[in-house]
């Protein structure tokens, strides 16, 4: 191994699945007092164990080997006297991307040493990930990224807080290439974003989440550039700015979010609780609010929304829309105003009170296919409320989250499940209401109900989360136990199972383990009927067979 030129001192020292009907199958376990999660099943059950790549098990040999053989020589002689600008050595023919998934192995496996890190920092490299080693990370390693890494398109240092906003600042002015940056947790301040809007003019991605240090007058300099009056980051489409927001939610940041929305076109994610405000101020145009005002050197934001609405001065019957497609935390009576700003909104996060519900079928859902609903209030809501809704987003619905919602008819999930047919991903906590509807004389009445109201088999379906919790005593028998039989040709993607603290026999455990296919997971925790010897079987079967899978059980 040669060094190059020595310039300066070195610096010192999911998916988990619940069971409920698919097509003509029914596939369940009982229902407990405590929350429970147990599972849909596929006839592709668990995948065995590939051929490990070569690449892989070389990167493993040399990652085992790292310290006592490939940077021995370096620590000995280099590492405490010089830093170099570059390094010749056998790093420097290995792939970037190898590169960057040995320092994750190393960094994960934490194997990864001052003198390591040096070696691995090659000019080559495209991608750079030092999440893994933020106690490494210093303002002299800063100094080296920047010497010699001058190519990179993705940096991540998050959790980096070592690394001064000096440094930061220097680090960036040098990194044009840029497309995503990881700056959360780390000392980012006023200047860390001016440098990043003044240079990293490719940037599409950028986390500045939990950066004490950042104002609502810093996230200004991400759109604009007071000294050169010209925009900034004419690319970036996902900010995430969640854990800044100054003591008492400061009316200014509202405004700078403002600011954000309107001086950035590409803006497709705005991460901070204050962005349903911002919103607001921009559907209602109040331009002399004092939120709206501007440092100097800005546009203030009537400049800006009227070059978005292309000069018009309109007021409120000239809409002025937002590409955002995530907005998370809103209020339920707000829902038509982010309908009205947001109309490309794909993924939205709803909070309800205990108010009466809003008019969810007159909103303009053109687009969206990610919708969470969670109840604030003591009481909750019931579910069927929700079944209106779902009906109108109909198969464009991917994925579908419920939390605090009342099971209080026992038809709702079904019709739920039965009005979306192409879901990805759906996920509920329910709770029974404080009188249940039910009473032990009606059980037998609807016993036979549910297999006949969900008609479809859910194919796409890779994560599926039911947990029901329980404060009046034992469910009814239509909602306990029914009987987990051999699993039908669905649900092909499913990858983690959880079972836990259901009556899933051994007889079918052993079912899935005949099976192949991507199950990785396999919780039994709590499963009364598993016993010791039954485990013990399931984890010879795993090891005879090769089984890419993990059995939780106790």
């Amino acid at each position: 191994m040669r060094s190059g030129t020595a310039e300066a001192k070195s610096e010192p020292a999911g998916r988990s699945l619940s069971a409920w009907p698919q097509g003509s199958r029914w596939l369940s376990s009982a229902w407990t007092r405590r929350p429970l999660c147990s599972a849909l099943l596929s006839s592709q059950m668990p995948k065995r164990k590939g051929v490990a790549s070569l690449s892989s098990l070389c990167l493993g040999s040399v990652a085992q080997h790292m310290q006592g053989v490939w940077v021995k020589d370096y620590s000995e002689n280099y590492l405490d006297e010089y830093h170099f600008r570059y390094i010749m050595g056998p790093f420097n023919e290995l792939a970037g991307c190898l590169v960057q998934d040995l320092l994750k192995q190393l960094g994960e496996s934490r194997r990864l040493t001052r003198a390591a890190l040096h070696l691995l920092l090659v000019p080559h490299l495209r991608e750079l990930s030092l999440r893994a080693c933020p106690s490494l990370v210093s303002n002299a390693i800063a100094q080296l990224v920047a010497t010699r890494c001058n190519n990179l398109c993705s940096l991540d240092l998050h959790g980096c807080s070592r690394v001064s906003a000096a440094a930061l600042t220097d680090l960036l002015e040098g990194l044009p290439l840029l497309t995503g940056l990881d700056l959360a947790e780390t000392q980012a301040d006023i200047r860390v974003l001016s440098a990043v809007g003044s240079c990293c003019r490719r940037l599409r991605q950028l986390d500045i989440s939990g950066c004490r240090r950042v104002t609502p007058e810093a996230l200004l300099h991400l759109a604009y550039d007071p000294t050169a009056h010209v925009p900034c980051c004419p690319a970036l489409r996902v900010l995430l700015a969640s854990g800044i927001e100054p003591q008492g939610r400061a009316p200014d940041l509202v405004g700078a979010l403002a600011f954000l929305l309107l001086a950035l076109p590409s803006l497709e994610v705005l991460a901070s609780s204050c962005v349903m405000e911002a919103l607001c101020l921009i559907h209602t145009q109040c331009f002399q609010d004092p939120r709206a005002t501007a440092p100097p050197g800005f546009p203030s934001l009537k400049e800006l929304a009227q070059h978005r609405q292309g000069g018009q001065t309109g007021g409120r019957d000239a809409w002025l829309t937002l590409p955002l497609k995530r907005v998370d935390e809103v209020e339920e009576p707000f829902l038509t105003t982010l309908c009205a700003v947001c109309p490309e909104a794909e993924e939205v996060t709803v909070a309800l009170n205990d108010g009466p519900s809003a008019c969810w079928d007159s909103l303009a859902w053109g687009r969206l296919s990610c919708l969470v609903l969670h109840c604030t209030g003591p009481r909750g809501r019931g579910l069927a409320e929700t079944v209106p809704l779902v009906r109108s987003l109909g198969p464009r619905l991917r994925s579908l989250t419920l939390h605090g919602f009342t099971y209080d008819d026992e038809l709702s999930l079904s019709a739920l499940l039965d009005s979306c047919p192409s879901l990805h991903t759906f996920s509920t906590h329910l709770c029974t209401p404080a009188e249940p509807p039910w009473t032990p004389d009606g059980d037998a009445e609807l016993h036979d109900w549910a297999p006949n109201l969900v008609h479809h088999s859910f194919p796409q379906l890779q994560h599926f989360s039911l947990a029901l919790s329980s404060t009046q005593g034992p469910l009814p028998g239509q909602h306990m136990a029914a009987v987990l039989q051999a699993p039908g040709p669905v649900l092909c993607h499913l990858q983690e199972l959880s079972l836990a603290e259901s009556q899933v026999s051994s007889s079918t455990v052993r079912l899935l383990l005949t099976s192949d296919g991507p199950l990785r997971t396999l919780n039994l925790v709590g499963c009364r009927d598993i016993h010791r010897r039954d485990y013990d079987q399931f984890i010879r079967t795993v090891q005879e067979q090769q089984l890419q899978l993990d059995i939780t059980w106790q």
